[in-house]
């Protein structure tokens, strides 16, 4: 199974056998990403242009493997920058076409849930997923390989748009969420932040938009009355207000419905914050936990590659003329 992603700055080729890694590549723009504070999406499309064919070659040659050994091909086909997509997406159709072998369409974020095979190949639902990344919040029941229920959700911003949007309000640099996480480790959770779950409400939902709020405004104030407030400080406290709900609520749900396995994915999942705390909260719980690596957190091409084979047992396959989508709704199925 040969995966590619192309949603957002990475552009990535992972090929799996059966569930074991046998190659795995990145080209990223993040460094170019920077100098602008953030991704722009023309610069984005043009440098996956350059990079796709060469990524994938060089996950071939890392694989020691001929394009004609490739039995499946599998591409993001959302959601993300529609440009970025495209270059991803309209190159491996054409390459399943060339090979002649069946082409899989992936939901970025159901990719995000199958990272957790990469850890535990022998993984089988159900289980209780946290999914935090930069579009998304929410914690899901995977009830089979292709199905899952949405047991809590977001109701504005996602966990790492927060991440991104404090950062820059500390004025730290892209990407976000290892700069606020690195300034975290020398402060002390001591600033008043709203938590990031919603209370007096009928669902169980997050906010992270009234905490993004409460960091400009905790900054802006004190900078209005001519105090110096430390951002160190800020970013502890914000972390904890964001991360404490998500994994308290995931432990709870995975008792409410008898599970004795917990996974996580999606970038949010690669702070170090959040996984000590929820590696903890599992143990003490007696939950087992599993926890992809860090670099299969961040946006991969080994978890497209993962759903990809889910879908392929499943025979879900995709036609050719499916298309790009800068969004898909988190819906259950």
């Amino acid at each position: 199974m040969l995966g590619i992603e192309s949603s957002c700055d990475e552009t990535a080729c992972a090929i799996l056998r059966g569930r074991k890694i046998i190659a795995n590549r990145i080209i990223s723009s993040a460094a170019e990403q920077a100098k602008y504070g953030g991704v722009v999406p023309e610069i984005a499309s043009r440098m996956h242009t350059e990079a796709v064919d060469e990524v994938v070659r060089q996950a071939l040659e890392d694989a020691n493997l001929q394009p004609s050994d490739i039995d499946c091909v599998a591409a993001t086909y959302g959601a993300g920058l529609l440009g970025a997509l495209l270059v991803g997406l309209s190159f491996a159709k054409a390459f399943a076409f060339s090979l002649n072998v069946p082409f899989i369409a992936v939901n970025h974020i159901r990719g995000h849930i199958a990272a957790a095979y990469l850890d535990k190949p022998d993984l089988k639902p159900p289980f209780i997923t946290l999914l935090a990344s930069g579009g998304h919040t929410a914690i899901l029941y995977t009830r089979s390989f292709t199905q899952f229920s949405v047991l809590a959700s977001t109701s504005d911003d996602a966990a790492g748009e927060a991440f991104d949007k404090c950062a820059r309000v500390l004025g730290l640099p892209y990407p976000g969420g290892p700069s606020v996480q690195k300034l975290a480790e020398s402060g002390k959770p001591s600033v008043n932040l709203p938590s990031a779950l919603v209370k007096n409400s009928t669902q169980l939902r997050f906010s992270y938009s009234g905490l993004k709020t409460a960091v400009i405004n905790a900054v802006h104030n004190a900078e209005q009355r001519g105090e110096q407030i430390n951002f160190a400080d800020v970013a502890a406290s914000f972390q904890r207000a964001a991360v404490d709900p998500l994994v308290k609520k995931t432990v709870e749900l995975a008792k409410k419905y008898g599970v004795k396995t917990v996974t996580a994915g999606g970038g949010v999942i690669a702070n170090g914050y959040l996984r000590q705390s929820l590696t903890e909260a599992c143990q003490k719980a007696g939950l087992e936990l599993v926890l992809p690596a860090k670099k299969y957190c961040t946006d991969n091409a080994a978890m497209i590659a993962s759903e990809g084979l889910n879908q392929y047992m499943a025979g879900n396959f995709s036609d050719l003329d499916v298309n790009a989508a800068a969004a898909i709704p988190l819906r259950q199925d």
